[in-house]
């Protein structure tokens, strides 16, 4: 089963999610703290993060910079989500897709399948993962 994390820190979107990707088979976790989403991805261990662009306490797109940066988490697939169209922003900063909120529950569906893929989410050496 395909594990999603949600970093999102709007409670009811995180819930709204969580009950569709559930639905559609997905294992889900989330965070939205700060200082806990880069451990927090390091411990979840997922194959897909969905994260929105704009949060509370942080900002999406540095989250991603960040996790474009760290060697054991550059290949993670991230799906960017926003109400405003930085679609662009966000590819070139290093995202594999972008959704525009409000989105169906087909358009979260197919990006995710899209995105994970038959390897599983990552495209990564399987040598380097030593567990």
């Amino acid at each position: 089963m395909a594990k999603v994390m949600i970093i999102d820190d709007d409670r009811t979107t995180v819930t709204l999610l969580e009950t569709l990707l559930q639905m559609d088979g997905f294992e889900v976790v989330s965070e939205a703290r700060k200082d806990k989403i880069l451990p927090g991805i390091r411990s979840a261990a997922p194959d897909l993060v969905l994260m929105d662009v704009f949060l509370a306490h942080s900002d999406g797109m540095g989250v991603l910079a960040d996790l474009r940066s760290e060697p054991d988490l550059a290949d993670l697939r991230v799906v960017m989500t926003s109400g405003m169209d930085l679609e662009e922003q966000c590819l070139a900063a290093g995202a594999n897709a972008f959704l525009l909120k409000p989105y169906s529950p087909d358009q979260l569906a197919k990006v995710i399948q899209e995105n994970i893929g038959a390897d599983g989410g990552r495209a990564v050496d399987p040598a380097l993962h030593q567990e």
